[in-house]
């Protein structure tokens, strides 16, 4: 089946990291953690916690700032983590040799998690003929 991609908005830029291997909940701990923040006090917060799942979402961090910075000249200063989320990817299954000849599964979690971030200075992005999606008026009786 073939898909569309979506457009991005002018003042967001995003960086996929897919089949990072390692637990979902333990990645999510982490995202909890900085989303929302400023791309500078989420540094600051990743360099400092003492999680193994820090150093991919520490590389996926940098690479949202440097795609912004590179394709739409975004400022580091003003950037935000805008939407951090974590998916669960595919299991990777081994087997494990055990005595009498049997062997036990062993299920290796993956998962993908997804960095975007967004500029505070958005409307200096934008150009003149966007316009913010309307919402439709609700009228309750």
């Amino acid at each position: 089946m073939i898909t569309k991609r979506k457009r991005k908005p002018f003042i967001e830029e995003n960086a996929i990291g897919q089949y990072i291997r390692m637990s979902p909940h333990k990645a999510r701990r982490i995202i909890d953690q900085i989303r929302g923040r400023s791309y500078e006090t989420a540094l600051m917060i990743l360099d400092f916690i003492p999680y193994r799942a820090r150093h991919p979402i520490l590389k996926l961090v940098y690479s949202a700032a440097s795609n912004g910075n590179h394709n739409k000249d975004f400022d580091k200063t003003s950037l935000f983590i805008s939407k951090a989320e974590v998916n669960e990817g595919t299991t990777i299954k081994r087997l494990k040799p055990r005595a009498r000849g049997r062997s036990y599964l062993i299920k290796r979690p993956t998962c993908h998690i997804t960095i975007v971030v967004k500029t505070l200075d958005e409307y200096e992005f934008l150009p003149f003929w966007y316009q913010e999606p309307r919402r439709k008026k609700f009228i309750f009786f």
